[in-house]
Formats: C-alpha cells, structure tokens, sequence
C-alpha cells in the first residue's frame, strides 16, 4: 500500500505544479486553491508512504514522478520545447524511478 500511497502523491504532485502554472503566480484564486488543496494531499500521502518506505527512496520516487509529469504536462498542454536533450533527461529521470522500485530496499 505504501507504492500506491507515493504513486498517487507523485499524480497529485503533477497536479498542484500545472495548478500553481495556472495560478499566474497566486494572482487567481481557483488555481491558488487547487495548488494548496492539491499540495497538502500530496505531502499527505507521501508522509503515509514514508512510514514504511525508506526516506531517499520515497522522496526520489515522489519527485521524479512530479518533475517527469510536469514535464510531460508542459510539452502537452503549455508548449513547453521538446529538444532531445530535455526529452533524453526526462527518460534519465523515469530510468531513475524504474530503478529506485526495482533496487531493495535493505
């Protein structure tokens, strides 16, 4: 339950970082109270999963999945650039991910 726990505080991280985007530096109050909303959930879940989940582990799982998805979300929705190198990086970032899961924990 831990790995599900982290999986969806990393989705809601994804989704508070397109939220504050949105919120035009907390100019508009719908966005501002989805970052916050969104924001207290991640790092919810995320303490939850830390309880039994190893602390670097977590915490690099948790943020790698925020930074890929808020990167998938920029180039999707906001245009961000696709250059190769940004696109090799973010393949390097989900590589770390895969192999944070795959390495035991002990």
């Amino acid at each position: 339950m831990p790995w599900v726990y982290l999986v969806v505080a990393g989705l809601l991280e994804i989704g508070w970082a397109s939220a504050m985007k949105q919120s035009a530096g907390f100019t508009k109050l719908v966005p501002t109270v989805l970052t916050i909303v969104l924001m207290l959930g991640s790092f919810g879940l995320l303490a939850a999963a830390m309880r039994t989940l190893p602390l670097g582990t977590a915490y690099a799982v948790w943020t790698g999945i925020g930074a890929l998805g808020a990167f998938l979300v920029g180039l999707v929705w906001f245009g961000d650039s696709a250059h190769p190198m940004r696109l090799l990086a973010a393949a390097l970032i989900l590589s770390g991910i895969v192999l944070m899961k795959a390495a035991p924990s002990s």
